[in-house]
């Protein structure tokens, strides 16, 4: 009888919710078992509302001292817990679990080569080590969609793993420009990307748009899944509020560059569509361009955006 559950979660955003299906399956197979989560501060704030969820611990054995008694301390306030398992492959992740009292214990392995989606690895790695044949559902979180007066577009033009990945801020300008007549627009951004944000306002402003806000860097992980999910048309880098559009269904454009959309897309959204150039240097995985050039994201246009949009959102 499993009655208590250790279940790490991955520290990116995006990752943590591709991990949903996965997590929604454990909570299905044992609908009793009270469930410890562990990660980064906001990876774990998206799981607020998750059902089973007694107790959440933030990671914060980077702070100061030496990590791995850190982590050490970590695991020995778990408690003993009937089934542990980590969505994580890190070095310390693993050396972590090593000390984490439980009956059975599992840490999170690739189990094919083959390019798929990172939700369906989640998944299949539950299914492995619980002896489950669970498909993998739609992305969940619990947060009520806020309810905008008027059509309204997003835009985040950030993109947490590195500068190869961010279209640019003029692109997303025009695009807003473009779009202002039929639709409200909000700026979506961390604390890291307020300056990008700001450039897009101030062409925004010279362009004569009035109806914008810009959210970078002043909402809460529960506020900007609240706004994005309440959001008309959404327009994005490969990014953590992507997944978050995707859990709730929102008309999305996704821009990718450098990163493998076979297996970071937007699961399961029947209202997403991707914008590439599937050049031959992509994908290269890398936060900065080898080459120099970015013409993985710089030969996307605004043009090709808003012809995408037509296509598919008229």
């Amino acid at each position: 009888m499993v009655k208590t559950i250790f279940i790490e979660i991955p520290t990116w955003l995006g990752d943590a919710i591709m991990a949903t299906p996965a997590i929604e399956n454990i909570i299905k197979t044992y609908p009793k078992a009270k469930i410890t989560l562990l990660g980064s501060y906001v990876s774990t704030k998206a799981f607020e509302g998750f059902p089973n969820i007694q107790r959440v611990i933030i990671d914060e054995t980077k702070k100061s001292g030496n990590r791995y008694l850190n982590l050490i301390k970590q695991a020995r306030s778990i408690g003993k817990v009937d089934l542990a398992i980590s969505f994580r492959r890190s070095f310390s992740s693993k050396f972590m679990m090593l000390f984490v009292k439980a009956k059975k214990k599992f840490n999170y392995r690739r189990l094919t080569k083959k390019e798929i989606h990172l939700v369906l690895r989640y998944n299949d790695f539950v299914n492995k080590v619980l002896n489950l044949n669970n498909s993998a559902g739609g992305l969940k979180l619990y947060f009520e969609p806020f309810s905008y007066t008027k059509p309204t577009l997003g835009i985040n033009p950030g993109a947490t793993y590195g500068s190869a990945k961010r279209w640019y801020p003029g692109e997303f300008a025009k695009v807003a420009t473009k779009l202002s007549k039929d639709y409200d627009i909000v700026i979506f951004g961390g604390p890291g990307e307020v300056e990008i944000a700001k450039d897009i306002e101030n062409i925004l402003i010279e362009n004569g748009v009035k109806n914008y806000q810009n959210l970078a860097g002043k909402t809460s992980i529960k506020e900007l899944i609240e706004k994005i999910a309440g959001l008309s048309l959404f327009i994005t880098n490969d990014s953590g509020p992507m997944h978050v559009a995707a859990a709730y269904q929102v008309k999305t454009v996704a821009i990718f560059g450098p990163t493998k959309f076979t297996e970071t897309n937007q699961w399961n959204n029947k209202n997403g569509i991707i914008v590439t150039k599937n050049l031959d240097c992509a994908p290269c995985m890398k936060r900065k361009c080898p080459l120099g050039h970015h013409n993985c994201m710089k030969l996307i246009t605004a043009s090709d955006v808003l012809e995408a949009i037509e296509e598919n959102f008229s």
